[in-house]
């Protein structure tokens, strides 16, 4: 059988869009779910069961603009020395690259970045196969923005929402009896959250958009609802409360969130599955579309591709996913099912609405900087201090390794081709 370049370069590039799926899987949703494990409220498999159903369904409903954005905004095929076939050659080493980071950052337990590293993995492929002229460096510089936002955004929005469920609900002399009445209310706007964001999809950094307030009514109206099936839940959950001490009555307030924050997991892997399976994605299907063609059935059915990032993802997670999960879960502070249900609600909020406009901002930024939020609404003393310090230096090296790694892995590539 001839050697056929073409055919093994899409090979390449699918085996390392699973490879980088597969260290999402063992690194960013062990991000996603280690609060709600660290917590106690669910157990590794129950975690399992959620990352795949929910990331699959975020990945499909909202994940296609951050796809867009990272298969066209980040790298200009078109400055390529030798146009498709090297553009090619560097998205399939951008993912390959991106995976290897992740598949050592897993092994040392750093919840690092995705986002950064295949970002960063796609700069020094751009480079190298076309010059700094082939990357798009305004798209860039507004996604690096959104890496020093997003955790700022995630930890006030959990110090916020944590200060006010103290106020409403912790504080309160019978915390169960408060949370009858305010659980509805912290709880609807998680299922609002996710029906705007399904609906409202604009890929603002290709230059399009949509009207938002029809999909601002729609998820109203699906927080009025939602609230309202609740109260009969919260009702029965929270029978005979009055007749207990505080101490008991924050024992069962903890037990009811325990319970709430499966509702969080579910959404926070939502949250990731519209955001971070796309960094796999998104790549991928460039290589299929410039190789193939755009009449080729893979490059015009993205569910293929999606399928194969879900699959990925939840087979990393089952086989790595333990060791980031102890880090997010319980070395940067302890986390309660109140503390974790904050956490995980703040950190998807900001996930999903970055999803819905295409940014592909970092996941582990937002519930990193949500948990070091709900810290600090305990104390300073709370936090970890050493442990976060060893998290942000991971940051902070992830994106010169990977494009320093994958500019030299291009020009080998392109040189063997």
């Amino acid at each position: 059988m001839a050697f056929d370049p073409a055919f093994t370069l899409l090979a390449l590039a699918a085996l390392a869009g699973f490879y980088l799926a597969w260290n999402i899987g063992a690194n960013d949703v062990a991000n996603a779910m280690g609060t709600a494990v660290g917590s106690g409220a669910i157990r590794l498999a129950t975690a399992l069961v959620i990352a795949g159903v929910f990331e699959f369904a975020g990945a499909m409903l909202v994940g296609d603009t951050v796809s867009q954005t990272l298969e066209r905004g980040v790298i200009d095929a078109a400055r390529f020395d030798f146009g498709t076939r090297d553009y090619a050659i560097g998205l399939a080493v951008a993912l390959f690259t991106a995976g290897g980071w992740l598949n050592v950052a897993s092994s040392r337990g750093w919840p690092v970045s995705t986002t950064h590293s295949i970002v960063g993995a796609l700069v020094g492929a751009g480079i190298a196969g076309g010059g700094f002229d082939a990357v798009r460096w305004p798209t860039v510089g507004i996604i690096a923005v959104t890496w020093v936002v997003t955790p700022i955004l995630g930890g006030l929005l959990a110090y916020a929402l944590f200060r006010l469920m103290q106020s409403l609900v912790l504080d309160a002399r019978s915390p169960l009896a408060r949370l009858r009445w305010w659980g509805p209310v912290f709880v609807a706007p998680i299922f609002a959250t996710v029906a705007f964001a399904a609906e409202f999809r604009t890929p603002a950094l290709l230059g399009s958009a949509i009207d938002p307030r029809p999909a601002l009514v729609d998820a109203a109206l699906v927080a009025l609802v939602s609230g309202a099936l609740v109260v009969p839940l919260f009702l029965r959950a929270t029978r005979g409360a009055e007749a207990l001490s505080h101490n008991e009555s924050m024992v069962r307030a903890e037990r009811v969130f325990g319970r709430l924050q499966i509702l969080t997991a579910c959404f926070i892997a939502f949250a990731h599955g519209s955001n971070d399976v796309a960094n796999a994605v998104g790549p991928l299907a460039g290589v299929f579309r410039s190789i193939a063609g755009a009449s080729s059935a893979v490059a015009t059915a993205p569910w293929v591709l999606t399928l194969l990032g879900a699959v990925g993802v939840v087979v990393g997670l089952a086989a790595y996913g333990y060791r980031v999960i102890e880090t997010v879960g319980t070395a940067i502070t302890e986390l309660t099912p109140t503390r974790g249900f904050v956490a995980e609600a703040s950190a998807s909020t900001v996930i999903v609405a970055a999803s819905g406009i295409g940014l592909p901002v970092s996941a582990t930024h937002a519930l990193v900087g949500a948990i070091v939020g709900v810290g600090f609404a305990r104390s300073i003393g709370a936090i970890n201090a050493q442990v976060l310090r060893s998290v942000g230096t991971s940051w902070l090296v992830t994106l010169p390794a990977t494009a320093v790694a994958a500019a030299a892995l291009t020009r080998a590539l392109i040189a063997f081709f």
